[in-house]
């Protein structure tokens, strides 16, 4: 390649315990979209966090959770929401009490009024590195302003459906036009933005845009997005005093970078066809390695 791969976070020292890798809060998932918690989830653990803390919205989640990530730890939260979003226990205390350094907010929640009482809610109360994708960046539609309220830095990721949705606008597919809606998408929200498709753009306010080299056709395929969020949830959590200079822009660009060789790997050994998202989980430790070796196996 004719750039460095990007940066993973710095190596943990040879004494470190799991709350120094970082821990992860994930509120995704519902009942009809369980998979999304899972494949966010594994993909947050295969990048190193040291914990992940499922936040359950739904009861089935506290079922079907243990049986594929069973490393995670589950956060009932299924009595503090109802579906019209209506707050019936206050849950501020159970969201911090496990002191997340990074929190993933919206894959697989669904778009209804709770997911938006979820999103009001963490932009007020998270101060650590917030990943907003998916059903969270619906519940902002038309609105990317709102997200100058947030005390934490944020991170979005949209698809350009949901980019042109905050935007109130579309999207165009060809370069000039992706660019100068991501570009637009973070002035006016004030977050970092990866905006997904081919050749990922990732953009801080102000900024220019950087185009990840890596990826495929064959990540355009359900629930590639919620690995790319855990994934990102866990380099963000890196952030902060046990890694100084690691910042969120360099948590994105890699994060992105490796989502998108994990799939050139998958690619590489199943074909574009073939490829689902789980198989972008299992390549990411390859993936990782590459980037820590400084250059490609293959």
């Amino acid at each position: 390649m004719s750039e460095p791969l990007p940066a993973l976070p710095p190596p943990l020292a040879s004494d470190a315990h799991k709350g120094e890798a970082g821990t992860v809060l994930a509120l995704t998932g519902c009942e009809t979209m369980p998979g999304a918690a899972l494949l966010a989830a594994r993909a947050a653990q295969r990048g190193g966090a040291g914990l992940v803390v499922q936040g359950c919205l739904d009861a089935n989640l506290l079922l079907v959770v243990p049986l594929a990530a069973p490393e995670a730890v589950l956060l009932d939260l299924t009595e503090c929401f109802d579906r019209a979003g209506r707050v019936l226990a206050d849950p501020r205390a159970r969201l911090t009490a496990r002191a997340p350094t990074a929190v993933l907010l919206g894959p697989g929640l669904g778009n209804d009024a709770r997911t938006r009482a979820l999103v009001a809610l963490g932009l007020e109360l998270f101060q650590v590195p917030l990943v907003l994708d998916a059903d969270a960046l619906n519940a902002l539609a038309g609105e990317p302003e709102r997200l100058r309220t947030a005390r934490a830095p944020l991170v979005l990721t949209p698809h350009p459906g949901e980019a042109g949705r905050l935007l109130g606008r579309s999207v165009g597919r060809d370069p000039r036009a992706r660019a100068e809606a991501a570009c637009e998408l973070a002035q006016r929200s004030g977050a970092l933005v990866c905006l997904k498709g081919a050749g990922t753009l990732v953009v801080a306010p102000g900024g220019e845009p950087w185009r990840n080299p890596s990826g495929n056709p064959g990540l355009a395929t359900a629930g590639a997005g919620d690995v790319l969020a855990g994934l990102l949830a866990a380099y963000l959590a890196r952030c902060g005093p046990g890694a100084p200079g690691w910042t969120p822009l360099d948590a994105a660009r890699a994060a992105v970078f490796v989502h998108g060789r994990a799939g050139d790997l998958a690619a590489a050994r199943l074909g574009v066809r073939a490829l689902v998202a789980s198989d972008l989980v299992a390549e990411l430790a390859a993936a990782q390695r590459e980037c820590e070796a400084g250059g490609r196996s293959s």
